[in-house]
């Protein structure tokens, strides 16, 4: 069986909270009222059974005599007023006033039990006569020896009771209608500061804090010390004004090393080119070139070829950065897939290399230089990081809206250590995977950033049996 489940938020909590308690106290009041108008009632009945000292009673003894001064004694008597005269704790007479007249009750032997066991004490007790109901009797001793009982009913009391109760309960259940809603208002009102807090720390949350410059909302204006929203909107401008200064620290740091990096990347692209150049020409001399002389000049030119590459990846990351517009044309994916395939099967032969195409071209909007150098960088991760005879499957495949590229492969898989920052820059795997001379860690953060500036991407996930990378670009 389940728990009924409590309000959840701080405003229905706040509103059920007052309803309940008004609830309560108008339950409070209800009762307390109802037991004090009915004790008052009842002691009214008391007094007035009191003061009739047994006369209605005392008069049913002459009951049957032809002389009318002898009728019982109904002057002054309620309509409904019970009379008995028991005699050795036996009921002799009985009767009950109708209309100012008397009228002979015919009592059964319960009856007859209850009203020999009242008390001869001058109080009222409760007793149940059959056919006529509940009555307030009050027995006094009279002059013969014998006992009177005078009693009336309690039906009036009981109606007029029942009617203050159907009274209250319409009273107060309009009074709980009304304050609900008007404490719901209330709280709303209240905690209206509360909800900018709350959508002030949504905004926050949904901000994309990870890079790039952030514009943090307005701080808010309910700073009030005195109150409990008060002092928490306080706080989280505080916070805010830290995470803004931290943010814009930040911001700045990343803009300076991405002109760093463009202004590295741009000096050095000519004194590259020129040592490579040199490196050439003296390698194409006709003469003779001693075997270290040749050695070394072979090494200038591959390094220089390798700074060229470092040098082109980091003025390619300083200008996506940067946020400069790629090539918006269509672009065969399907084959650019089997191109770069191709190239990646003449690079690595050791390596088994499986295509799975649909059998019709997949076309997408982009730059296609820049797509092409994504594919070939991942096949190149699969091809290096994995020992020869690995089996590496490229799939392409198309959605209503997306289109996916996946790149899977069987070897050991990505290290753990660096699993969750491969896509950062200068990432480099440990030992766990083999690594080429001259890679510079940076294949998989282009990857990223080019799948990015497409509206697009890239995930990894690692499995016991395959590694894959998968990449969504927007139709």
């Amino acid at each position: 069986m389940s728990r009924p489940r409590l309000p959840r938020t701080l405003r229905v909590r706040l509103t059920a909270g007052l309803v309940v308690l008004l609830a309560l106290a108008c339950a409070a009041v209800g009762v307390g009222t109802v037991l004090a108008l009915e004790g008052f009632l009842i002691e009214r009945l008391d007094q007035q059974l009191v003061q009739s000292g047994g006369r209605f009673p005392a008069s049913l003894e002459h009951e049957g005599r032809p002389d009318d001064d002898n009728r019982p004694d109904t002057r002054g008597q309620a309509d409904g007023t019970l009379g008995a005269r028991l005699l050795d704790g036996h009921t002799t007479d009985a009767a009950v006033v109708h209309r100012d007249t008397d009228r002979r009750l015919t009592l059964t032997n319960d009856d007859a039990h209850d009203l020999a066991g009242v008390p001869v004490d001058g109080r009222g007790h409760d007793i149940h006569i059959t056919g006529l109901g509940t009555y307030r009797v009050v027995a006094v001793r009279g002059d013969d020896g014998d006992v009177l009982i005078t009693g009336l009913p309690l039906h009036p009391i009981e109606e007029t009771v029942h009617r203050l109760e159907a009274v209250e309960t319409l009273v107060f259940g309009a009074a709980l209608l009304v304050t609900g809603a008007a404490a719901a208002y209330w709280v709303r009102l209240s905690l209206r500061p509360l909800d900018r807090v709350v959508d002030t720390a949504t905004r926050v949350a949904e901000l994309p804090l990870a890079g790039g410059e952030v514009a943090m909302p307005e701080p808010l204006p309910d700073t009030d010390p005195h109150t409990e929203v008060g002092r928490v909107g306080a706080a989280l401008n505080r916070m805010l004004g830290h995470i803004g200064d931290a943010l814009t620290r930040r911001q700045a740091v990343e803009e300076r090393l991405r002109n760093f990096a463009a202004d590295a990347g741009h000096e050095l692209r000519t004194p590259v080119a020129t040592l490579r150049g040199h490196a050439e020409l003296a390698l194409r001399h006709p003469g003779p070139i001693p075997p270290e002389i040749r050695h070394a000049l072979e090494r200038m030119q591959s390094e220089s070829l390798r700074m060229s590459t470092l040098v082109e990846d980091l003025l390619l990351l300083a200008r996506l950065d940067a946020g400069r517009p790629l090539v918006h044309e269509p672009v065969d994916l399907t084959r650019l897939v089997l191109d770069a395939t191709g190239d990646a099967r003449a690079s690595g032969p050791d390596h088994r290399w499986i295509l799975d195409l649909p059998e019709e071209p997949i076309t997408v909007t982009g730059d296609e230089h820049r797509l092409h150098q994504v594919v070939a960088n991942l096949l190149a991760n699969a091809r290096t990081h994995t020992p020869p005879g690995t089996d590496v499957t490229v799939r392409l495949e198309s959605g209503a809206a997306h289109v996916v590229f996946t790149v899977t492969d069987n070897g050991p898989g990505v290290p753990e250590p660096i699993r969750r920052d491969v896509f950062d820059r200068f990432v480099r795997a440990d030992t766990g995977r083999s690594r080429t001379a001259g890679n510079t860690g940076l294949g998989l953060a282009i990857v990223k950033a080019v799948v990015t500036a497409h509206h697009g991407t890239v995930t990894l996930t690692q499995h016991p049996d395959h590694t894959e990378f998968r990449v969504e670009l927007p139709r």
